[in-house]
């Protein structure tokens, strides 16, 4: 049996349209291998598109594309540097975001018996 609340247990558990909208279009934004790479790349400090290019070895169009993406989605900021443009991370959020989704994926990568066990709070299922 879950210890998980059910949805009709949590109080508002209903979440406005426009504030599932948004959050889904963060999820769009973090949703292709090419734009986590980029984001991996920029979770070290500002970057330039060809410092991004460099360090993820895709095409300057690729990455241009996929940070006009980024941008749109408000996931990354650019400012400019001449006539150079630097990228960065919006904010810590986006590193919080990326973070749970790797500790999602490891987790996925455990036996299931230790999923449930660490889930349950059980000390004896943490090496």
């Amino acid at each position: 049996m879950s210890s998980r609340p059910s949805v009709s247990d949590v109080p508002d558990a209903r979440l406005p349209d426009a504030t599932a909208e948004r959050v889904a279009d963060t999820m769009f934004a973090l949703s292709t291998p090419s734009r986590l790479r980029i984001l991996m790349c920029l979770r070290a400090g500002p970057r330039t598109v060809s410092e991004i290019v460099d360090a993820v070895g895709m095409e300057q169009s690729a990455v241009s594309h996929q940070l006009r993406v980024l941008r749109d989605h408000s996931v990354v900021t650019m400012r400019r540097l001449g006539r150079r443009r630097q990228y960065a991370l919006r904010d810590e959020h986006i590193d919080a975001l990326i973070d749970s989704a790797l500790e999602h994926v490891q987790a996925l990568d455990r036996p299931r018996s230790e999923t449930d066990s660490a889930r349950a709070g059980d000390p004896s299922s943490r090496a």
